[in-house]
């Protein structure tokens, strides 16, 4: 049987905290208890800052407890692209920040202690395609510093038809969830202090600044962070500065022992593989993302990939999904909101172990007033290339599309004919669409369908049982409440 839920927090334990139950004062509010929050708030505790952290649900519940637990500077294929998009400098330092990042991670687990199965190993990228871009990749990732080299993909152990690979030395995977403990535990350790269940739906920064949490307390402090996946609400308008992307993942025993490498294709199915340490030998993680298919399609699909290379009936023992920003020039936004004093962290590209570990470090320097060496590159206001800007308009087109679509897809029959397990629109005798699902005791949840961030209509995603906004990234369980910002309100009952 298939657990549907993130192999890492299923697998480890972070401790319970308290919701914030009375106003407080800090020197820095952290809103969010991800991978970047939870790494910011530790180096600002560690530099005598007073720092309150406030979580929406469960620390690393959401994409960081989610992700696939690389900690690389290989991206997929991107160095070539930044070479030609941004020159030899910026190309350059974006290789420098995320290698760096490798080392700091590898360094704060040696530090502190943290059991979280951390283990050196090579990253590969491969394509199925001879005379792809790969070779330049690897020419490209060199040069700028990397441990890159352009190698036969037999070396990768994988049973794929790979034509090309790229190899990045000394790479890291580990287990989030268990890192993220390990932070949450030193950050306390120190004197910082962690509310969860404390969701924050607005930072006020008239007089001065106040995060105002969902039920009514709320955290005065000097600077306000926000490492939320997408700033909350409509803060430097990053909803319309990046698009929201998911991934799928699942957790296999193969029939013989696993690859010991990393490795992620460039095809346009993406397969992403790593070593599931505690699966054993034979464990395995697969990560992908389909182009235009639901999620239970791209679920199976991951498992008949799996299937088919290894030549068995493969059957996951978990499966989840991520969800992640992008922005359309290839770099995440990291500093101050523009007009604003609130600091934001955003569009990670699914590379958030190190690009969020870079992230961190920038928003500590800017709180203590200190240069860091990567905070131009990651610039949280900057407009960005002819090339971005037409991207960004694309985009929007296509949110537009999101916006005028309404709802397309309709379950048949009434409220009443809706079978445990099924959810979806329904329109009802006056006309009203609604959303429903009835859950595994047969109860029936009802929401109306619309995000509350800016009114797009919702799709039911049948897979993770969540309404979905395909035009900004907000996500909602079946009944209502949030998941994922940018919105800050549930969603409301049908009227």
């Amino acid at each position: 049987m298939t657990t549907h839920r993130s192999v890492w927090l299923e697998t480890a334990t972070i401790p319970e905290y308290d919701a914030v139950s009375a106003d407080k004062h800090a020197d820095v509010v952290v809103v969010g208890g991800g991978l970047i929050g939870l790494t910011t708030a530790l180096h600002l505790q560690q530099e005598g800052a007073d720092v309150v952290l406030l979580e929406a649900g469960r620390l690393g519940a959401r994409t960081s407890g989610n992700t696939t637990g690389k900690v690389t500077s290989q991206h997929s294929a991107i160095y070539a692209d930044l070479l030609d998009r941004h020159g030899p400098g910026k190309a350059g330092q974006y290789a420098a920040a995320n290698q760096a990042a490798v080392e700091e991670v590898a360094d704060l687990v040696n530090r502190l202690g943290i059991d979280c199965e951390l283990t050196r190993t090579p990253a590969f990228v491969y394509s199925s395609e001879p005379d792809s871009p790969l070779r330049r990749e690897a020419d490209v990732a060199g040069a700028l510093g990397l441990p890159a080299q352009f190698v036969d993909p037999e070396e990768m152990g994988l049973p794929v038809k790979a034509a090309e690979a790229v190899r990045f030395d000394d790479q890291l995977y580990l287990h989030p969830v268990r890192y993220l403990a390990g932070l949450a535990a030193a950050f306390t350790q120190a004197g910082g202090r962690i509310f969860e269940n404390s969701r924050v739906v607005e930072v006020d920064t008239d007089h001065d600044i106040q995060a105002v949490t969902a039920h009514g307390p709320l955290v005065r402090a000097d600077h306000a962070i926000l490492a939320t996946l997408l700033p909350i609400g409509l803060t430097g308008g990053y909803f319309a500065r990046t698009r929201p992307g998911q991934s799928y993942g699942i957790a296999v025993r193969l029939p013989v022992e696993a690859p010991r490498g990393m490795a992620i294709s460039v095809d346009s199915s993406v397969r992403s593989t790593r070593p599931w340490p505690g699966g054993g030998p034979n464990g395995l993680i697969v990560v992908g993302s389909d182009q235009e298919t639901d999620a239970e399609t791209t679920y199976q699909n991951l498992v008949d990939w799996v299937g088919s290379n290894w030549g068995f009936d493969a059957v996951p023992e978990y499966r989840w999904s991520a969800h992640d920003y992008s922005t359309p020039d290839m770099l995440p936004f990291v500093g101050k909101a523009p007009g604003t004093p609130i600091l934001v962290a955003t569009g990670m590209h699914k590379w958030g172990l190190s690009n969020g570990t870079v992230a961190a470090g920038i928003l500590r320097d800017l709180v203590l007033g200190r240069d860091n060496p990567w905070a131009g590159l990651y610039d949280a206001g900057r407009i960005g290339d002819v090339q971005a800007v037409a991207k960004l308009v694309k985009d929007n087109l296509h949110v537009g599309k999101e916006f005028a679509s309404g709802h397309l897809e309709r379950l048949k029959g009434g409220l009443d004919h809706l079978e445990v397990g099924q959810g979806g629109l329904l329109t009802l005798d006056d006309g009203k669409t609604v959303g429903a699902y009835r859950d595994e005791d047969g109860q029936l949840h009802t929401v109306n369908p619309v995000c509350t961030h800016m009114g797009c209509p919702l799709r039911w995603n049948a897979a993770d049982t969540t309404w979905d906004c395909n035009c900004h990234g907000s996500r909602y369980s079946h009944t209502g409440a949030v998941l994922d910002g940018p919105t800050t309100k549930p969603l409301t009952p049908p009227q």
